[in-house]
């Protein structure tokens, strides 16, 4: 038996699932030391399921915990950031375009010295070891407890990188180093911004992987615990320890999982429709369509493995103007209990027009009897048109796909859609980011720069699928499960020698 949580900023959803399914669930609201809130939703779950905890294997769990850091620039750690490039790649110095009261909190602690690499691996300069050394000394003086590294084309070597890392541990040993070869992909500034934001979130990482082991302590569970990656896979907890922001997005992409599992198929749409706004992806093989640009987190571009998602002002708590003409994107979020018509309050949203019609039953409906019918339609019809606009601009083929309306919003929509070749609303879609969790499989990826020809093609990309196979048996996977999931090939016109860009992903089952 697994248990998967989701740990969002305004409820902590929790399930138990086995071999035939959601055996037992719960939603219960975040609580401030995220301890209690944990606990509270996994022993409702197990006693929803009338389980022994004992037959309990792992548990996966996924948060917004550091997305939330960055957005509201809190629990962030000044860091030391080094750049290995000179004489090259000076001209945009690190922190550049930030955001001023982010790049303040991370702070002004940046070094660029000689080092880096040319795309083909060869050096642009002999890694300067002194700077690096005077770079640390200046770290130590201004009591920094956390270090950015990032080298140019360190993807394709991650040497100088590492030996930076060995400086400057030389001289301040307890420091928390974040290494760009370890967490980005090609691309200097977002990867290095990428390495800056995970260096920043080192102590929260601590502390919340902390609370989750304190969580299952207090529930008796001795299993292994595993945290949600961004990508849809997992990693386990003291990996999150080391690199948190791969966990950002882990949410959309485990409601999206979650959904296609409690709807049996593999290939769909999804909407999950929230309080305030809804999130539409795609799915091929279980897996998100992962974006292709790169991805904006707290006003900084970064070039994490982020899934294709299109966030729409739509959600339960949308306000109703203009006679229905007008749903959202304003809303009233957590207060719909409190301010929705069917609740008591003053307010008309996209739920009182569902209770309203009928198709949803919440609150008292007696409160919105009075809701013209016009309005009613017409609300509808702009609800629909809404969602069937931004479905359109998701899809990348003329072929209709299923619709999974999953969250707890999915009361609003009970019509077909032009997009779609039919609308699902599956059992417990309501906790569908928790289901994605407990579902979670473990992943090896490698990407690097190659020149493939006629002649060595099927070797090069032969020896790729084995190493990112490799590297899931390293995760964690069990090697008889393991399959590769994708192979993306990019030719880089702008570099001589006809290189490519190569990625390969696989996803393989953990040994439970």
């Amino acid at each position: 038996m697994k248990i998967g949580v989701d740990v969002g900023g305004t409820n902590t959803d929790a399930v138990v699932m086995g071999a035939e399914g959601v055996i037992g669930w719960h939603k219960t609201p975040t609580t401030r030391d995220v301890t209690s809130g944990i606990v509270a939703a996994i022993s409702s779950a197990i006693a929803d399921g009338g389980l022994d905890r004992r037959r309990i294997d792992c548990v996966m769990i996924g948060t917004t915990q550091f997305t939330n850091a960055v957005i509201e620039r809190r629990s962030l750690l000044q860091v030391g950031v080094v750049r290995l490039c000179l004489p090259a790649a000076s001209a945009i110095p690190p922190l550049t375009d930030w955001p001023a009261d982010l790049a303040a909190a991370v702070g002004p602690n940046v070094s660029l010295v000689g080092g880096g690499h040319e795309f083909d691996g060869r050096k642009i300069a002999p890694l300067d070891e002194a700077a690096v050394a005077r770079a640390a000394r200046e770290m130590r003086a201004k009591g920094l407890r956390t270090a950015a590294v990032t080298s140019v084309f360190s993807p394709m070597d991650g040497s100088m990188e590492r030996r930076a890392a060995e400086i400057i541990r030389e001289e301040v040993p307890d420091i928390a180093i974040s290494l760009s070869s370890e967490l980005g992909q090609f691309g200097l500034l977002p990867r290095e911004n990428s390495t800056i934001i995970n260096a920043s979130l080192s102590d929260l990482a601590m502390h919340v992987v902390a609370a989750f082991r304190r969580a299952l302590h207090e529930l008796g569970l001795d299993v292994p615990v595993f945290i949600s990656q961004n990508d849809g896979t997992l990693m386990r907890a003291k990996d999150v320890e080391r690199y948190p922001v791969l966990t950002f997005a882990s949410g959309p992409t485990n409601s999206m999982r979650g959904a296609v599992h409690l709807a049996g198929i593999t290939d769909a749409m999804v909407v999950d429709i929230g309080g305030t706004t809804s999130d539409i992806g795609m799915l091929r093989r279980g897996f998100p369509r992962q974006s292709t640009h790169f991805v904006d987190v707290g006003g900084v571009k970064t070039n994490f493995r982020m899934p294709d998602v299109l966030a729409v002002g739509l959600g339960g708590g949308s306000i109703v103007r203009d006679g229905g003409r007008r749903v959202g994107p304003d809303s009233v979020g957590y207060e719909l209990t409190q301010r929705g018509l069917c609740f008591g309050g003053d307010t008309l949203t996209a739920t009182d027009i569902a209770v309203a019609g009928g198709w949803a039953e919440m609150g008292d409906s007696a409160l919105v009897s009075g809701v013209p019918r016009a309005t009613i339609d017409q609300a509808r019809e702009t609800m629909r048109a809404l969602i069937d606009k931004n479905l359109e601009r998701m899809k990348t083929e003329a072929r209709d796909l299923p619709l999974l309306i999953v969250g707890g919003g999915s009361v609003l929509v009970d019509w077909s859609v032009k997009s779609a070749s039919e609308v699902l609303r599956p059992a417990y879609s309501f906790v569908a980011n928790a289901v994605g969790a407990a579902i979670a499989q473990v992943s090896g990826e490698i990407e690097r720069v190659v020149a493939i020809d006629e002649q060595n093609r099927e070797r090069v990309i032969g020896a790729a699928k084995e190493e990112a196979r490799s590297n899931a048996v390293r995760a964690g996977a069990t090697k008889a499960s393991v399959e590769i999931i994708e192979v993306e090939q990019v030719p880089i016109s702008y570099l001589p020698g006809n290189p490519s860009r190569l990625r390969v992903k696989a996803v393989g089952d953990l040994p439970i």
